[in-house]
């Protein structure tokens, strides 16, 4: 394992490899992750790939201070950076849950110098009602915030929920926990407003991985309940190449396990 630091305006961003493969695979970790989160696929990748994990802003020790939204235009010049760092033109793609969504920006501005895309339970296969209308709305936001330090109402409106049979347990379980201590709300509220920008065409998505013949693999949990396979299987509608395996598991899905699944089934064509 190594790390180094990319500098990005009065910014930082932090990555971390694992593995010495002579392909390099950027991984994309979840909401609350890190890059660290990666390293279990380095017993089975590491000998194909070099998994370059980033840290995303807010998460790990990436330093975002622009005061701006974090824009689709920031993530490529990160990215044109990381490909000059490692002397590459092409590389691999992987993005598991909230990096499934950036991964999707990735493809809408770089698709042709992708080699293999892997999503795994990704965000952004579908728009929440929620999610859409706290980050794309002022008054929305302004709400969002306002729950973040007054939350009673909010935990009273997901318990009624829950109770009418509104929403899963599933569902109802992620949500509490996410939003049970002040300093989650907070990271919550910042990640969605500083990314919210980060809303990729799907269409398009579709599109660019037809056109490039990129070899997508998409994996997910059959009792995961926020995003479920049905996602997997509307968005996979046959115009690219793409194969879907689902897993008896849940949303956590990161594994040593899961790396040799991902070896035994991504396309080396």
């Amino acid at each position: 394992m190594s790390s180094f630091f990319i500098p990005y305006g009065h910014s930082k961003f932090h990555a971390v490899t694992y593995g010495n493969g002579p392909e390099l695979l950027i991984c994309l970790h979840g909401f609350g992750e890190n890059a660290a989160h990666f390293e279990c696929l380095q017993s089975s990748l590491g000998d194909q790939f070099t998994l370059l994990a980033l840290n995303m802003p807010f998460h790990g020790e990436t330093v975002w201070q622009e005061q701006r939204t974090f824009e689709k235009e920031d993530l490529i010049n990160i990215f044109q950076k990381i490909l000059q760092h490692q002397g590459k033109q092409k590389f691999s793609l992987l993005g598991y849950s909230m990096g499934g969504r950036l991964a999707l920006c990735i493809i809408e501005r770089m698709a042709g110098q992708i080699n293999h895309l892997v999503l795994i339970a990704p965000d952004g296969l579908k728009n929440n009602p929620w999610h859409m209308f706290v980050t794309q709305t002022r008054w929305g936001n302004r709400i969002f915030k306002h729950t973040t330090y007054h939350p009673a109402f909010f935990f009273r409106l997901l318990t009624l929920t829950n109770r009418l049979g509104m929403i899963n347990q599933s569902v109802y379980k992620f949500a509490f926990h996410s939003m049970d201590k002040l300093e989650k709300r907070e990271l919550v509220y910042t990640v969605w407003t500083a990314l919210r920008r980060m809303m990729p065409s799907r269409k398009r998505c579709k599109v660019l991985l037809a056109k490039h013949h990129i070899p997508t693999l998409m994996m997910f949990g059959k009792y995961d309940r926020v995003i479920p396979p049905v996602l997997g299987y509307r968005f996979s509608d046959g115009t690219f190449p793409c194969k879907i395996i689902v897993l008896n598991k849940g949303h956590q899905l990161l594994s040593e396990t899961l790396g040799a699944i991902i070896k035994n089934n991504i396309s080396t064509e």
